[in-house]
């Protein structure tokens, strides 16, 4: 939706849903991946899949295409994870990476309700492998510290889209 687009991704917990809604308070264009693209499904054919597995939460390809295609927009900020990001990253202009620290991250997962990833015991073993693992991660991407306040955090990646063009 934008003459330039940017994936900002991390794992659960790392704030793209509040990065994503810090965006659009300021007024920027931003899609929130996990609930505006994501569905369970196989990441190499796009099959739909049943049952929500981290391993099947992927972007429907088609939808994104048409929303990148779309120049309507100066920006567009699009949020979230997604385990196809290899079929659709060379659409982005910029890809940036939540990190946070261990303790962060664990502090975050436990205040989570038990219906939302990461708000299980075995989905938060998964996110801190995940995380000391980078695995699932975009390479090449430019690491934002999301430990930092929000406003902050948004800063910097405005400021870091500014620097790349």
């Amino acid at each position: 939706m934008g003459r330039r687009n940017y994936l900002i991704e991390g794992v659960s917990g790392t704030g793209k849903t509040s990065v994503c809604e810090e965006l659009k308070r300021r007024g920027f264009h931003a899609i929130h991946g996990d609930r505006e693209l994501a569905y369970q499904g196989d990441p190499e054919t796009g099959y739909p899949l049943p049952g929500s597995k981290h391993e099947n939460h992927i972007w429907d390809l088609e939808k994104l295409g048409s929303l990148v295609s779309d120049r309507s927009q100066p920006i567009t900020f699009f949020c979230g994870g997604s385990r196809n990001f290899s079929k659709f990253i060379h659409l982005f202009d910029g890809i940036f990476v939540l990190d946070v620290d261990l303790e962060t991250l664990n502090g975050r997962l436990a205040a989570r309700p038990a219906d939302e990833f990461g708000g299980t015991h075995g989905e938060r073993e998964l996110i801190v492998r995940l995380h000391a693992t980078g695995q699932d991660l975009p390479e090449n991407a430019i690491p934002i510290d999301a430990t930092l306040p929000l406003a902050e955090v948004v800063d910097r990646i405005l400021s870091r889209c500014e620097a790349l063009g």
